[in-house]
Order: C-alpha cells, then sequence, then structure tokens
C-alpha cells in the first residue's frame, strides 16, 4: 500500500464529506437539491417538492444515559429532526426510527424512548411509520429520518440571501448548551461523591436543563410564514451555534455578515448559569448550539412586516458585501472579526 494511512481527525468531518461526496454519482433528474442544506429536495409536481433529512444519535457521543432520560431523548430526537424541515419552510409528515439496541437495555427503557419519539411526533403533527430493530454488541443507536413537503414558491435554502438583509433569529439562544453544563456538573458531583441515593437539585435550572434535553422545534414560525405569505430569503436551524450557522448562511449566498453582540438574545436563566459558571454567557450563544432555533434574513421592508404577524425573533445583524468578510460588533463598540472569536 503506497498511500499513507490518513485519520478523520486530522481533516475533520466536513473535509471527509466533501472527499466521499466528490465521485463520479449519479445524478437524478428530479432531484433539486441534494447535499449541502437542511434537508435534500426532490421534485414531486409543479407545486410541491418532497424533502428528506436523517440523522444519527450514539450513545455516549451524541448523548449521555446518565443523565438523559429515555424519554426526553425520543422526544429531543425527533425535534431535531423535524427542525431541518422547517429549517427549509416546509412541513413534516412522517419518521423512520432505527434502532440498533445492546442487551443490557431494558424493555422498559426502549418503551420509554418511543413515549418520547410519539410525544414529539404529536406535537408536530408527524406520524411514526416505521422503520427497524437491530442488535449491538455495546452502545445504543438511533437513527432518525423524516420526510415533509414544501411548496415550489415558499421552499427556502442557505442560499438566497441578498446584500442588506436582516439577519434574523427566533427565541433565544445558548440555553441548551447552559444546561449541558448544569447537567455535566450534577454528573461529575455524583461520580464523585457515588451515592447513588442522591438526587440532583435541578429546579432552579428548569429552564436550561429543559432546552437542552427536550427542545422545542419551532413549527409556529413556519406556520405563521405561510399564513402571511412571507418566504425569507435564506434559512437554517440552530444545532451549531450562532457562528457556524451564519457562516454557512453567507457561504451559501458568497456574502459577508455584520452582527452585533448586544442584540444576541439570551435568557436571564441563561446568563445565570454563565455567571455561576465564571463563564462568557457570550460564548454560550455563538458557540453552543442545539437550541433549535431558526436563523432566517429577510428585507428590512419584510421585517417591518412580519414582526406584526410574529414577535418571537430579534434581528441580529445584517447580510453585507463577501468583501467586508465575517465580523461582529462588540457591546463596546469594537469590531472583532469571525476568526477572532474562535
Amino acid at each position: 500500500m503506497s498511500e499513507s494511512f490518513q485519520t478523520i481527525q486530522s481533516i475533520g468531518s466536513n473535509a471527509l464529506l466533501k472527499k466521499i461526496t466528490n465521485f463520479d454519482a449519479y445524478k437524478n433528474k428530479n432531484v433539486i437539491r441534494s447535499i449541502g442544506d437542511d434537508a435534500a429536495v426532490i421534485k414531486e409536481s409543479n407545486d410541491s417538492l418532497i424533502l428528506l433529512t436523517s440523522d444519527t444519535y450514539v450513545e455516549g457521543v451524541d448523548f449521555d444515559p446518565t443523565y438523559t432520560p429515555f424519554h426526553h431523548l425520543g422526544y429531543k430526537i425527533v425535534s431535531a429532526g423535524v427542525s431541518d424541515i422547517y429549517a427549509m419552510n416546509g412541513m413534516p409528515e412522517a419518521v423512520l426510527i432505527n434502532l440498533a439496541v445492546p442487551n443490557r437495555m431494558s424493555v422498559q427503557m426502549i418503551e420509554d424512548l418511543y413515549k418520547g419519539i410519539y410525544a414529539a411526533g404529536k406535537n408536530n403533527e408527524v406520524e411514526v411509520v416505521g422503520g427497524d430493530l437491530k442488535a449491538n454488541h455495546a452502545n445504543l443507536v438511533v437513527s432518525i429520518s423524516v420526510y415533509g413537503k414544501a411548496e415550489n414558491d415558499s421552499i427556502t435554502y442557505r442560499k438566497g440571501a441578498n446584500e442588506g438583509d436582516a439577519i434574523c433569529v427566533t427565541g433565544d439562544v445558548g440555553g441548551a448548551l447552559a444546561g449541558l453544563r448544569i447537567l455535566m456538573r450534577e454528573k461529575k458531583y455524583w461520580e464523585e461523591h457515588g451515592d447513588e441515593s442522591v438526587q440532583p437539585e435541578l429546579g432552579d435550572y428548569q429552564f436550561v436543563v429543559k432546552r437542552q434535553l427536550v427542545p422545542e422545534a419551532r413549527r409556529d414560525l413556519i406556520e405563521i410564514l405561510k399564513k402571511e405569505g412571507i418566504v425569507p430569503t435564506s434559512m437554517i436551524d440552530i444545532t451549531k451555534g450562532l457562528v457556524s450557522e451564519i457562516s454557512a448562511l453567507s457561504d451559501a449566498s458568497e456574502l459577508g455578515a455584520y452582527i452585533y453582540q448586544a442584540a444576541l438574545p439570551i435568557a436571564v436563566e441563561t446568563r445565570q448559569v454563565a455567571d455561576e459558571m465564571q463563564e462568557d454567557v457570550d460564548r454560550y450563544a455563538l458557540f453552543g448550539g442545539e437550541d433549535l432555533e431558526i436563523m432566517f434574513t429577510l428585507s428590512e421592508k419584510k421585517v417591518e412586516e412580519f414582526v406584526k404577524h410574529f414577535s418571537d425573533f430579534v434581528v441580529i445583524g445584517r447580510m453585507v458585501a463577501k468583501e467586508e468578510g465575517m465580523k461582529m460588533q462588540t457591546a463596546e463598540g469594537d469590531v472583532v472579526s469571525f476568526d477572532d472569536l474562535s
């Protein structure tokens, strides 16, 4: 073998994805968008488009059963899956769930998992239509595939923002990471003291813990957009933090971005956790992810119109020319590039 061994870690997941999708593969004329957005888009008719997305969750990598109740895990998996459909300005209709289950798991644990799956399905008006069940030697693995639809004249991609468009964010951000920090702290305390009878006191942290364990996808946003006939110029859901999502929209639209630190929507409860941890709450918002909020862009005129119908969003910046790069104005008035934030 003349080719040297190259680790995945050495190139990163994004570079690996480019490598495995760069082959001379068969192209279906009905596939409008494949890899590179929140969901794949397939033409169904002149008016309707099919949306497909999938996610995989591995025990010990994507979730820790020590502090993740299985009914919460099931709920979160479905919420995250349908959020990808909402991020295309579409509506989910059905999900498939695949499980690889180790023998150490009980029937009751899997039942709890599905209680959460069906609860999220009901809240998002999406049906669980099947899947696959396999044995596994080590860890629990759960994968979800979501099927949805969008209208041809309202489908929204990451690409499409215009220079001058407002960058909008629903709800608040950073709460999911704050919840994770609390759960990890309680796990560490439990491991160090070794008393299984001691249960963590999470009452004061209910808001942020819920943001981590049972996040809600923003179906309400899509319903109002549809009702008012407003179509964002670009859209993405927030699963990797604001910096990552803004960069994705900007790269896809070949633009730069200018955001305001003072405008970041951060809940009081999230700020309290950051203060308690002696950490920078803005980094929770910029890099935390998993909030399942939606970032979208609109012209200033459309923002003025939309705010009359939907109030749970803020403008955190605007799209600028590509040459201006990715920058943030701090609360003190300084301007820093995204490269300096990491």
